[in-house]
């Protein structure tokens, strides 16, 4: 068998933007992810849902594998011939242990590479508006690890770091503040000296407090700030009320959990990503194309007895344009018919394949687009609607009450997905209940399969269409509905209800 390789992933410091683009790469290219609790949410996700996970990070001080069975279990997959990612928060030789797993690889010469990450000792401090360095106040920047081991104190020359005068930063301190404060005082350090302590940076959670180098313990404990968190002493700690940005951005501070198909999960995650938030794709549902489709197969045969074809999806779209290059049909014969759609991402895709759209409704639902075709089609033609096989009867109620020649054909299926790697259980328990955008009923019915009968009640659950809300409702969620049905619109409800939280309302 021949010997797989293992790759050591930086994983950066939680926002799932900071990953490489190699990592990235990596992650979907694996057999197997060895996997850190600090490792943030949103690149979990990022995971094939059929790649093989191993959790062995540490939390509330008891870890999932010892250091030594982490070790062995790469060596055992890699001689077992898997690419495995030994996936790890920040960077991996930084404070990452990177160096002690390498060391069984290399006795047994498994090949290996080492892929940096972001490390929270320079995002953390930006994304707090801090930068670690800065030419009127210190030239060099010192980081230092504050892990307390077995009871005890961090091995630290104090003084040395007191007279090289630059920024201090302390990884994995936040159990040693009072003891790394009384020390830099002890050592000569101005009690006045600005210092920070910043907690979960780049995330929805990311907090910081700003205070001086003698006050700042207490007002850590105040605040009841804990790991994972970073320390940062220096003139340069006093900036963030200057340069903060993170928080002010429209969605700065907000988890949103995108429930779409993974096909279809892209637009939105970017749109929301761009705005400052933080964003889980746990797609609620699957599209799979229905194999051996004699009815549709039959209708791609006689297209030219169609005056009209209706999509109301972009999956919709996507097979039917497909079948027809599968099948070897000429798409000159669709000249002469016309297309009617949804709404305007299911038009777009239409367009895509340099066809004009005739139909769409203002009203982006499926009584709509009955209502528009009703006005627009001919008594004589007969319409092709080729869609899911659960579809919305209310479009073929109003075509059957006019009297409308169609036929409605299913192409694909909508089935609840499994598999995904961030557990919906640790979203639930999350001290800020985060919003969940839903974008049809079936996501709504596939995340209250995944949540297995658990408290959905304090999500905020943002649906378009009242279809969409009205089943949220019964699963005990008190969704609220965007104003139009598109994704712009529930983007921007997001957005109002965010602000309204942050006001009070």
């Amino acid at each position: 068998m021949k010997t797989g390789k293992v790759w050591l992933v930086g994983a950066g410091p939680g926002d799932a933007e900071l990953l490489t683009l190699k990592a990235t790469r990596l992650l979907a290219e694996a057999d197997v992810v060895l996997y850190d609790s600090l490792v943030g949410g949103g690149i979990l996700t990022l995971i094939p849902a059929g790649t093989r996970r191993i959790d062995v990070g540490k939390r509330a001080g008891h870890a999932m594998m010892a250091q030594e069975d982490i070790n062995r279990t790469l060596l055992e997959e890699a001689l077992a011939g898997n690419k495995v990612v030994r996936l790890k928060g920040g960077d991996p030789f930084l404070f990452g242990r990177g160096g002690e797993e390498l060391e069984l690889l290399v006795e047994n010469n498994i090949p290996y590479e080492v892929v940096p990450g972001v490390s929270s000792a320079i995002a953390v401090p930006a994304y707090a508006g801090i930068p670690v360095t800065h030419r009127d106040f210190c030239s060099s920047v010192h980081i230092i690890t504050g892990h307390l081991k077995d009871g005890d104190k961090p091995r630290i020359d104090f003084e040395a770091l007191v007279r090289m005068n630059g920024t201090l930063i302390f990884l994995m301190g936040v159990g040693a503040l009072e003891y790394i404060c009384e020390s830099l005082i002890g050592a000569g350090m101005r009690p006045d000296m600005p210092a920070a302590v910043l907690e979960k940076g780049t995330t929805a959670d990311q907090r910081r407090v700003v205070a001086t180098l003698k006050t700042l313990p207490l007002q850590a404990k105040q605040h009841k700030i804990a790991t994972p968190a970073i320390i940062i002493v220096g003139e340069v700690a006093g900036l963030a009320g200057k340069f903060h940005w993170a928080e002010d951005r429209p969605l700065g501070g907000t988890r949103v959990i995108v429930t779409r198909p993974q096909e279809l999960v892209s637009k939105l995650s970017e749109k929301l990503r761009r705005l400052g938030a933080e964003v889980l794709e746990l797609p609620a549902i699957k599209t799979v194309e229905i194999e051996d489709n004699t009815e549709i197969l039959a209708a791609l045969e006689r297209l030219r007895e169609y005056g009209w074809i209706v999509f109301t999806s972009q999956v919709g779209v996507d097979i039917f344009f497909n079948l027809l290059l599968r099948t070897g049909v000429d798409i000159r014969t669709l000249a002469g018919i016309r297309f009617a759609a949804i709404g305007t991402a299911t038009a777009e895709a239409i367009r895509a394949r340099c066809i004009s759209v005739d139909c769409i409704p203002e009203k982006y639902d499926a009584a709509s687009l009955g209502k528009a075709l009703a006005a627009a089609v001919a008594p004589v033609e007969r319409l092709l609607i080729p869609r899911a096989r659960i579809g919305s009867p209310e479009l073929t109620a109003i075509l059957d009450q006019q009297g409308i020649l169609y036929d409605d054909i299913p192409v694909y299926d909508t089935v609840t997905q499994s598999g995904r790697l961030f557990p919906l259980s640790d979203v639930l328990k999350m001290e800020k209940p985060p919003y969940v955008a839903f974008t049809s009923a079936s996501t709504v019915r596939g995340f209250a399969a995944m949540a297995d009968g658990a408290d959905l009640s304090k999500l905020n659950a943002v649906c378009i269409g009242e279809q969409t809300a009205q089943e949220a409702l019964k699963y005990g969620m008190s969704p609220v509905t965007s104003d139009e049905i598109t994704i712009d619109s529930l983007v921007a409800k997001i957005i109002e209800i965010h602000n309204a939280l942050k006001m009070g309302g």
